[in-house]
């Protein structure tokens, strides 16, 4: 159900997979507008990843496409990311924030920062890490490890699916 006019919520999306599509497809339930933010290449660079990241053009197209699957692509903006906050802490339209719990804390300081800019704190919506066969989560580390696919299949025998 609609609950908010504009919601935000950002990432690097890499290796485009199951949990990213669960956290955008709860965007679009609860906001008639969604602004996503998508780490641009220099400040993914500064993240110390473990393994290569996509291109940003890359990354996009993988948003993108789905996007036109969802049939949401009039309901979004992309804005691209330089920062932990993009427009969050500037914006006084956006009313919550949709984000994984592993990123709780920075939305924190993103309401810390709303709250000295004299704007309101936005909800939090929290979508639960989405878990793999083998119920570890999916990341896309562990994708580009060859662990597992984008949906959370297991690719490896040598990793034993807990009973």
């Amino acid at each position: 159900m609609i609950k908010y006019e504009l919601v935000a919520m950002g990432g690097t999306f890499d290796s485009f997979h199951k949990g990213h599509k669960i956290l955008i497809k709860k965007a679009f339930q609860v906001g008639a507008k969604v602004i996503i933010g998508l780490t641009s290449d220099e400040f993914v660079s500064t993240q110390k990843k473990s393994h290569p990241v996509d291109a940003y053009q890359v990354r996009k197209k993988d948003l993108v496409d789905f996007l036109r699957e969802l049939d949401v692509v009039k309901r979004t903006k992309i804005v691209t990311l330089n920062d932990p906050w993009g427009p969050t802490i500037t914006n006084p339209a956006i009313e919550a924030l949709v984000a994984s719990e592993e990123t709780k804390n920075t939305v924190k300081k993103i309401n810390e920062l709303r709250l000295t800019s004299g704007l309101k704190p936005l909800e939090l919506i929290t979508v639960q890490m989405v878990h793999a066969d083998d119920y570890k989560r999916i990341s896309s580390t562990r994708i580009r490890e060859g662990e597992i696919d984008r949906e959370g299949h297991v690719l490896n025998d040598k990793i034993e699916k807990k009973v």
